[in-house]
C-alpha cells in the first residue's frame, strides 16, 4: 500500500500558517511572460506604537474584550519594497535517509516546552498586526449612524511552531465576530474551494518522476487581499481605538478574518489575478491552476494561504513566484519541506509524506504517550451501537475521531477504523472510546509510517475495491472501500457505508465496483488536463467474481435495476473501442507474493494486517 518504515525528525487541517509583515507592499508588477501586468494602488501606511495591558492576554486563549487603550497615530511611513527573492536548489538534493525498520527506532523525546508569551511579546505581536491591516488598507474610519449594523471584532492569539514542535513566534490576529452578520444582508456565498488530497498526490507522483522543482509558498495575511462587494461596518479594534474619533466605525474597504465570506473573497482574488496571466482553472480541481507555453508547464496548487508551484522549468517557476510577491505579500519557503501539517522528505527512492509529529501531539493530547503499541487498528470484534454504557461527555471522543481523520492524508491503513468509529459521534460509549484508543496505540507502534510516492513510471492506473456484506450489525449495510494506484504510487482511497441495504455479497461488491469506477474516470479526467492522459485503459480489481461478470454484461443489468451503473459502463466507452480491464482476485486471500495490494475493509487480525 505504500506504506514504508522509516525514521523522520498535525486537530484537523491546521490553522493556516500566515505570517505577519509589518511591511506589507503593495505595487504594480513588472511585465513577465505570464501574459498583462495587473497593477494594485498602494495605500497610506500608518504605524503606530505598542500598547501595554494592565493583563496581558494569554496566548492560549482568545480575547473578545479588551480594554480599549487610544492610540494616537505617530505619521506616515513609506512601504519599504520586498527583498529580491532567490531561487531555491532543486528539491531532489535533499539529503537521503536510511530506511531502517521502525521497531529497531528509539522515538524521539517531546519538543521542548517553551515559556509563556511575554507582555511585550503579546503587546508587539499586536501592534504587528495592525501595522498590517493600516498598510493594506482595510478600512476607512467614518461616523456612525442609525443605518448600520455594526459587528465587533476581538483579538485571538496563536503560538506558531515550526516542524521540529518548537515556537517559532507568537501570533495575533484581529478577527471580526462574524456570528454578528446577517445572512442575505452582510453575505451571501461563502463556499471557497480548497484543493484535493488526491489532487496533491498526483501532482506530486509526476513531479517525482520528472525530477520538477517543486517550490511551497505562505502568503501573509491572506484573507485581507479580499475585495468585499456588500458595505460592511466593524467597531474599531480593542486597544487600538483613534484617538481622535474614538465613536466612529470602521467601513471595511477589504475582507477580514471571521467574516463569513472572507475566503471566498480571497480565493476569488487570487483566481482573478492567476486568470489573468494566461493560467487556465481546471475542470477537475477548482483548485487546481494550470500553465502552458510551448513545452513548459506550471501546477498552481491552492489550499487557503498555501501555496504548492512545481513545474518543468525552474526559471518560470522563479518569475511566476516575483510576478505574485509584486500584487501580494507572499513568503517564498523553497522546496517543499512541511505541507498542510505533513512533513516532506525528499529520499533517493522519491518523496516520503509523514505526520510523525502530528501523531506525537495526539498521544500527548490524548495521555497515550506511554501507552503499549499493538499490531492492528482495530479488534475483531465488530463494533456496534448500542455497546457499553454511554459517556457522559462524548466531546473527548469526537474530538480524538476528527483528529483522527486528518491521518488519512497518508495513512490508509487506519481508514476503515477511522470510518467505523465516525459513525458513533453521536452516541459514543466506553467501548467505542476504547476502541478510538487502540487506534492510538497502533499509531504509537507505526509512528515512522508514512506514504512513500516513488521515482517510479507513473503508468498503468489500476485500483482496488472490495465490501464487507452486511458488516454493519446495526443497520445491515455494507461498507464500500477501494485503493487506487498510479503505478506504484497510491493516490486515493476512501472507506464508507453503502447507502442502501445490500440484497447479496454481489450487489454490494457491485457497487463496491461502481464507486471506485467513477473515481478512477475522474483522476483520467485530471490526467489528461496535467498533459499526461492515461494511455491504457485502467484494470479494475475486485473479488467477487458475480460482480466482474456483472460489470462487464451489459444484458444482465436488468437483474441489478437498482444500481446506478452508469460509471462503470461510461468508463468502458471513455477507452473505446479498448474494454474496461476487470478481474477477480481471490484478496484477500491471496498469497503473500501476490503483487496485489489490497485495502483492509474489515477487522484482521494481526497477522493478517501486517500481511495486507
Amino acid at each position: 500500500m505504500g506504506l514504508v518504515n522509516v525514521g523522520i525528525a498535525t486537530l484537523l487541517k491546521p490553522t493556516p500558517s500566515v505570517a505577519t509583515d509589518p511591511s506589507i507592499v503593495v505595487g504594480a508588477s513588472p511585465s513577465f511572460e505570464f501574459g498583462p501586468q495587473a497593477a494594485v494602488p498602494s495605500a497610506a501606511s500608518t504605524v503606530v506604537n505598542q500598547v501595554s495591558f494592565l493583563n496581558p492576554p494569554s496566548f492560549s486563549t482568545s480575547v473578545p474584550d479588551l480594554v480599549p487603550s487610544p492610540v494616537s497615530p505617530i505619521g506616515d511611513s513609506s512601504p519599504t519594497p520586498l527583498a529580491p527573492l532567490s531561487p531555491s536548489s532543486n528539491s531532489t538534493s535533499s539529503p537521503s535517509l536510511d530506511l531502517e525498520p521502525a521497531s529497531t527506532r528509539t522515538l524521539p523525546s517531546s519538543p521542548v516546552t517553551q515559556p509563556p508569551p511575554s507582555h511585550s511579546q503579546a503587546s508587539a505581536a499586536m501592534s504587528d498586526e495592525f501595522n498590517a491591516l493600516v498598510h493594506q488598507g482595510t478600512w476607512e474610519l467614518v461616523p456612525p449612524n442609525a443605518c448600520q449594523h455594526v459587528i465587533g471584532c476581538k483579538w485571538v492569539f496563536r503560538v506558531k511552531r515550526n516542524k521540529e514542535g518548537r515556537v517559532e513566534r507568537f501570533k495575533a490576529r484581529l478577527v471580526a465576530k462574524g456570528f454578528h452578520q446577517r445572512p442575505g444582508f452582510d453575505y451571501f456565498n461563502t463556499f471557497s474551494p480548497v484543493i484535493k488530497p488526491v489532487t496533491i498526490r498526483v501532482v506530486l507522483s509526476l513531479a517525482i518522476t520528472q525530477n520538477w522543482s517543486i517550490r511551497q509558498l505562505d502568503v501573509n495575511n491572506a484573507f485581507l487581499h479580499g475585495k468585499l462587494e456588500e458595505d460592511l461596518f466593524m467597531a474599531q479594534p480593542p486597544g487600538f481605538i483613534d484617538a481622535s474619533q474614538p465613536l466612529h466605525v470602521c467601513r471595511l474597504r477589504k475582507s477580514i478574518y471571521g467574516l463569513k465570506q472572507a475566503p471566498r473573497t480571497w480565493f476569488q482574488e487570487l483566481k482573478s489575478f492567476l486568470l489573468s496571466h494566461g493560467f487556465q482553472n481546471s475542470r477537475s480541481d477548482t483548485s487546481l491552476f494550470i500553465y502552458r507555453n510551448g513545452s513548459d508547464c506550471l501546477y498552481f496548487l491552492v489550499y487557503v494561504d498555501d501555496i504548492i508551484v512545481t513545474g518543468s522549468n525552474p526559471q518560470l517557476i522563479d518569475s511566476l513566484i516575483q510576478l505574485i510577491s509584486n500584487t501580494f505579500s507572499i513568503k517564498d519557503l523553497g522546496s517543499l519541506t512541511y505541507f498542510l501539517g505533513v512533513n516532506a522528505i525528499f529520499t533517493p527512492a522519491g518523496l516520503f509524506l509523514s505526520q510523525a509529529q502530528y501523531i506525537r501531539d495526539l498521544l500527548d493530547k490524548f495521555g497515550m504517550a506511554e501507552a503499549k503499541p499493538v499490531s492492528s487498528p482495530m479488534a475483531t470484534t465488530p463494533l456496534q451501537l448500542h455497546q457499553g454504557l454511554k459517556l457522559s461527555d462524548p466531546s473527548p471522543y469526537r474530538r480524538l475521531v476528527g483528529s483522527l481523520q486528518y491521518l488519512n492524508l497518508t495513512r490508509p491503513d487506519i481508514t476503515f477504523a477511522v470510518n467505523r468509529l465516525s459513525q458513533f459521534l453521536h452516541a459514543p460509549s466506553d467501548v467505542h472510546m476504547q476502541a478510538a484508543k487502540r487506534v492510538l496505540r497502533y499509531l504509537k507502534g507505526s509512528i515512522f509510517h508514512g506514504l512513500l510516492l516513488r521515482r517510479q513510471p507513473l503508468s498503468p492506473l489500476h485500483a482496488f475495491s472490495d465490501s464487507d456484506w452486511a458488516g454493519d450489525k446495526d443497520t445491515l449495510r455494507s461498507t464500500t472501500g477501494y485503493l487506487v494506484f498510479l503505478g506504484r504510487n497510491p493516490i486515493s482511497w476512501k472507506a464508507c457505508k453503502q447507502k442502501t441495504v445490500a440484497r447479496s455479497s454481489t450487489e454490494a461488491e457491485y457497487r463496491a465496483l461502481a464507486a471506485v469506477s467513477s473515481e478512477v474516470m475522474w483522476v483520467c479526467h485530471l490526467l489528461r488536463e496535467l498533459g499526461h492522459p492515461v494511455s491504457s485503459p485502467p484494470a479494475v480489481y475486485c473479488d467477487n467474481v458475480g460482480a466482474t461478470h456483472l460489470s462487464s454484461n451489459p444484458i444482465r443489468r436488468d437483474k441489478q435495476g437498482d444500481l446506478n451503473e452508469t460509471t462503470v459502463f461510461h468508463l468502458k466507452e471513455d477507452f473505446s473501442p479498448l474494454p474496461l480491464r476487470t478481474f477477480s482476485s481471490a484478496i484477500p486471500f491471496a498469497k503473500s507474493s501476490s503483487p496485489l495490494p489490497q485495502l483492509e475493509l474489515m477487522a484482521a487480525g494481526a497477522l493478517c494486517h501486517q500481511r495486507l
